[in-house]
């Protein structure tokens, strides 16, 4: 099971590195909530903020999207984005250039050494392509790299309650996208790489993250398919 998770893992990688040119200019029309979705993201990080000059890890980074909007708050003083896409990682380069703040490490995500401690860990659309277990292990991981007060903020798609949740989230998603004018082509790609996704409901990864030792364990958004789950170390 965990062989042929890591294999689906490396395929969704491929998928993800031959879209990368393309990535961010589809992501507002591929997430038809985009501003409320990231922006509670954004908003939990506000009210959070404690201290000034933190340091962020960004787990399944791509493009650095999610990235660039913390970055944007101020008072960060290391930022490291993770990726196992190097495809994804070179546009994100392109989105900091010379910017002495931000490392870049190509890595899996289910495997890599996350380093640490960090003030902030954050992740969006990513870590969905891990298996259960996975999720659940990375939870444990990243709380082990968090500073006390440290906070995690995951902006995830995720899975419903039944499989007939799930049928309507799909129904309503491509209704949405393409009421946006994705195209066709588009939406197959999108498919595509989503036919890798392992996503698993909110209330199964809040009790993950509580499981993991979290406190203030919460989903603050969601939207159908699309949710803002986070928790304090």
């Amino acid at each position: 099971m965990v062989a042929a998770s890591g294999e689906a893992e490396v395929r969704a990688s491929v998928l993800f590195s031959r879209d990368a040119r393309e990535y961010d200019e589809l992501r507002r029309l591929l997430v038809p909530c985009f501003d409320e979705f990231y922006g509670t993201a954004l908003r939990l990080i506000q009210e959070w903020r404690g201290t000034s000059d933190i340091e962020v890890l960004d787990i399944g980074a791509g493009t650095g999207l999610f990235s660039a909007m913390v970055l944007g708050q101020g008072q960060v003083k290391r930022l490291c984005l993770l990726d196992g896409s190097a495809a994804m990682l070179e546009r994100a380069r392109c989105r900091f250039p010379k910017d002495d703040l931000v490392e870049y490490r190509i890595a899996d995500m289910g495997q890599a050494d996350l380093r640490g401690p960090w003030d902030l860990v954050i992740s969006a659309l990513a870590i969905h392509h891990l298996s259960d277990d996975g999720k659940r292990e990375l939870y444990r991981r990243i709380r082990r790299v968090l500073k006390q007060g440290g906070l995690f903020v995951n902006a995830e798609q995720v899975a419903g309650p039944t499989l007939e949740a799930d049928q309507r989230y799909e129904r309503i998603w491509l209704e949405q996208i393409r009421q946006l004018g994705v195209s066709e082509e588009e939406v197959a790609k999108a498919r595509q790489r989503m036919s890798y996704d392992q996503c698993a409901p909110v209330e199964s990864q809040l009790q993950w993250l509580t499981q993991a030792g979290f406190s203030e364990v919460d989903c603050s958004f969601k939207a159908w398919r699309f949710a803002v789950i986070s928790g304090l170390a």
